[in-house]
């Protein structure tokens, strides 16, 4: 199976502190990859680095064999909204716009009839159990509903990679089991690829590689195959 996000020596820097040391990575379409580490040891700016928003001070990123140092502020921005998606440990939903106005957002963004993306947002959010609950706002819905909408926007335009960056920290035991569960089985059934920060090991046993990181040093601990 081909590679369609590979990181190669990957280096960061912020001014003389070094974030990201070195760091490969090789991630297949529908692979599920796992970040563990301490907090402060370059876990989220690996992360944002691989997604092109953070540019890397040396070695590369390539997707689907384009280097992102290499492409214009407009074609990264098309390829974040278009290929990627993004899921954060608090949702980020915006509090102004419905259940269903917030699933829809990437491909409103992308130019999507209305009609369309709200169907499409519909889908995803009833595969979520979430149907019910499409007129309400962010402020209306619980922690582990807010995650579960976070993840309905990070998968709705079927995008070929989802990074998602602690995306069960701030839930119980009960609701990240159950976020977690949902998030990867759509993610495995569109085949999108997924990297996963989190400091949880159990979490970490859900994907199919596992890394750790520690004081920017990244470290393959396994793989299994599927």
């Amino acid at each position: 199976m081909s590679e369609v996000l590979v990181a190669q020596a990957v280096h960061l820097s912020y001014g003389s502190s070094q974030a990201v040391k070195g760091a490969n990575i090789a991630l297949r379409r529908g692979e599920i990859a796992a970040v563990t580490g301490p907090s402060g040891s370059g876990k989220s700016s690996l992360l944002y680095c691989l997604a092109g928003v953070l540019p890397a001070t040396h070695g590369e990123v390539r997707f689907e064999g384009r280097v992102l140092d290499k492409l214009s502020d407009d074609e990264l921005s098309s390829l974040r909204r278009d290929r990627f998606g993004f899921v954060f440990q608090y949702g980020e939903l915006l509090p102004e716009l419905t259940v269903e106005e917030n699933a829809a957002l990437p491909l409103r963004l992308a130019g999507q009839r209305k009609a369309a993306a709200f169907a499409a947002a519909r889908d995803v959010l009833s595969r979520l159990g979430l149907e019910d609950l499409r007129d309400r706002r962010p402020s209306q819905v619980s922690g582990g509903q807010s995650q579960r909408i976070a993840v309905a926007r990070a998968l709705v335009h079927q995008p070929t990679v989802v990074f998602a960056d602690e995306p069960t920290g701030s839930l119980d035991s009960v609701n990240a089991q159950a976020v977690l569960d949902e998030f990867l089985a759509l993610a495995r059934s569109q085949r999108t690829a997924v990297v996963l920060v989190t400091h949880d090991a159990e979490v970490a046993a859900r994907a199919d590689t596992r890394y750790t990181m520690v004081d920017g040093v990244l470290t393959l601990q396994g793989r299994s195959v599927r």
